[in-house]
């Protein structure tokens, strides 16, 4: 399994140049928690690695994207192969509220196809068990996924990236919008998904990259100040504006 390198990245949204030349590299079976204030460029920088934010319009990329070796910006790189292998999980979680928890899990499994109703069950059980839900909704499987608490409904969201076998797993501030013990949910899925995933975390919060990071990265309009193994970066940084941001006295 290898990570995902960045190399001399920038991205923009029209004239306004969200990214200025990113370096960075995620390690496999590992955390890298992206870090720095609002409208730094961190949300924008998870969706430039698995193409999303071509998806937005008047945005565009220049730089490389490399994923086991290849660039996924190649012209002859499909884009919908790319989020495949490169899952993507959001800040809100957002399942399908009338669909039930099962029929959730292997959405995306229903739109490769090519799927018997068992293998999808068979899909689904696992990828609720990877994300720690299963014991949770065995027994409610066809309940609507809007019936889930705030904490269950993005796990849900997390079984549904894991379903179509990623290898690196993205996610946007995933529990920026849960409760105290939801959170702590979430960071001990983490902690386990990074023994088969290569995982990306996006977090305003400081101590939750402490907590949950092997690596941290952070940036500060658009460019990266300080990049190196967590606790390095909370207790000794080489720069005095990740001293500043990490204690707080900033951002």
């Amino acid at each position: 399994m290898k990570g995902v390198e960045v190399s001399d990245l920038s991205a923009w949204f029209g004239i306004n140049q969200a990214l200025l030349d990113v370096n960075v590299s995620a390690q496999p079976e590992a955390v890298t928690a992206i870090i720095g204030p609002s409208g730094c460029g961190k949300s924008t920088l998870v969706r430039c690695m698995n193409r999303m934010h071509e998806e937005v319009r008047g945005a565009r990329v220049r730089g490389k994207v490399l994923f086991n070796g290849q660039d996924i910006y190649a012209p002859d790189v499909d884009p919908v192969e790319v989020r495949r292998r490169i899952g993507m999980v959001f800040q809100k979680a957002n399942p399908f509220p009338t669909m039930s928890i099962m029929d959730n899990a292997v959405a995306g499994l229903k739109l490769v196809g090519g799927f018997s109703r068992q293998e999808l069950q068979e899909r689904g059980e696992q990828a609720l068990l990877a994300a720690g839900l299963w014991d949770e909704v065995k027994d409610r499987q066809h309940d609507p996924g809007g019936r889930l608490s705030g904490g269950q409904q993005q796990r849900l969201c997390i079984a549904r990236a894991l379903a179509v076998e990623p290898e690196v797993l993205l996610m946007d501030e995933p529990a920026s919008a849960l409760d105290p013990a939801s959170t702590l949910r979430i960071e001990e899925l983490i902690d386990d998904l990074k023994k088969e995933y290569t995982v990306i975390i996006v977090t305003h919060n400081m101590q939750q990259a402490a907590r949950v990071a092997d690596w941290t990265l952070f940036l500060l309009s658009g460019h990266v100040v300080e990049y190196g193994p967590t606790e390095r970066i909370f207790t000794n940084p080489s720069d005095k504006r990740t001293e500043d941001y990490v204690t707080g006295r900033f951002g």
